[in-house]
């Protein structure tokens, strides 16, 4: 089932605006701010809703718009210019592509790797994964099970050992078979970001001394039902790592995935993918344009 066909967020969301705009004989100040409300309430920051709802106003005057409706229809337009960033919205089709993946503990880093897998393996492209998230209990043996179900290799090594050490095997093994994409599992401790960054710096160099030539990503895996806290993951991580997007989980059944829009504005953060359920097909391309049409089309 796709995100548009599920409701959470999208249904409380379209409801609450459709409440607030077509109940109105006309455009004024009180309706703006029942907007601002809504898009607050929905987990969209301050700073983004003032954005989108000052664009919304200023084209409502511009355009001579006279109807509620047409302030919906604006709304939905100025929404999708926020959150759409064109090709970087795209996992990279570059090959070979070492994928980082980065996110704490809990918000479905593992699985979301399992499933990104199955899409690329489906996609007609040869996979390996390396489980360098080493100081989690576990999480080898879990990325082993979802290499298992994907039937891809796992690259490994024993609970506490230096992650670019795994990584180093994983580009030689990848380089070896001539693997298209080598999907990295690593840490994701923000108790202390000093130590965090220079692991994640001695991975990178890792890979910029044993495999040159590929193309990299650096994707953060949120829990879009934090809501603000996952905004809050996004600016520290982004502090530690190149990100070049995002992936959102369970976006299936919450009411906080106006997260989404606040990343995207808040750090110019493409969304790339986004979890839609616990299949290993519920991991949806992100489309700015199916978003928030999910919104204002539900």
């Amino acid at each position: 089932m796709s995100l548009r066909e599920k409701k959470g967020f999208f249904g409380r969301m379209s409801e609450r605006l459709a409440d607030v705009i077509f109940v109105r004989p006309e455009i004024d100040e009180d309706l703006f701010d029942e907007i601002e409300e809504v898009l607050i309430t929905s987990d969209i920051g301050m700073d983004t809703t003032m954005k989108i709802v000052e664009e919304t106003r200023r084209i409502v005057k511009k355009e001579y718009y006279t109807k509620p409706e047409n302030v919906y229809k604006v709304l939905e337009r100025v929404m999708v210019e926020i959150v759409d960033k064109g090709d970087r919205q795209k996992l990279s089709d570059e090959t070979p592509l070492v994928i980082m993946m980065i996110g704490i503990n809990g918000g479905g880093k593992t699985t979301t790797i399992g499933k990104l897998a199955y899409r690329e393996k489906k996609a007609g492209r040869t996979v390996q994964l390396a489980a360098a998230d080493t100081f989690r209990a576990a999480a080898s043996e879990q990325l082993k099970i979802w290499g298992e179900r994907n039937d891809v290799n796992v690259i490994s090594h024993e609970e506490g050992t230096d992650p670019a050490a795994v990584i180093f095997d994983g580009v030689q093994s990848a380089k070896a078979r001539g693997t298209d994409v080598l999907i990295c599992d690593t840490a994701g401790r923000l108790q202390n970001k000093k130590n965090l960054m220079a692991e994640l710096e001695k991975m990178n160099r890792v890979i910029d001394r044993e495999f040159p030539e590929a193309h990299r990503e650096t994707i953060l895996v949120l829990d879009a039902t934090t809501g603000k806290n996952a905004v809050s993951q996004t600016k520290e991580f982004n502090e530690v790592a190149e990100l070049t997007g995002v992936i959102l989980t369970k976006l299936d059944g919450t009411a906080k995935g106006g997260i989404a829009i606040t990343i995207a504005d808040e750090f110019d953060m493409p969304i790339k993918f986004v979890g839609v359920g616990e299949g290993i097909e519920d991991l949806e391309e992100f489309s700015a344009e199916d978003f928030i049409g999910g919104i204002f089309h539900e």
